[in-house]
């Protein structure tokens, strides 16, 4: 199975696992900004 066969869930899901991963939940209509000090990589799951 290739990583393109996998679900964007399943994906999010193996990633939050990672260590370094940070993940946050941003509930509908709620908005949150985001400070950083990088290197970073920021990814924006909208699903």
């Amino acid at each position: 199975m290739t990583l393109a066969e996998y679900s964007t869930k399943e994906l999010t899901k193996e990633l939050a696992k990672r260590e370094g991963v940070q993940t946050a939940m941003v509930e509908p209509y709620e908005n949150v900004s985001i400070n950083l000090n990088g290197p970073a990589i920021v990814v924006i799951n909208v699903d």
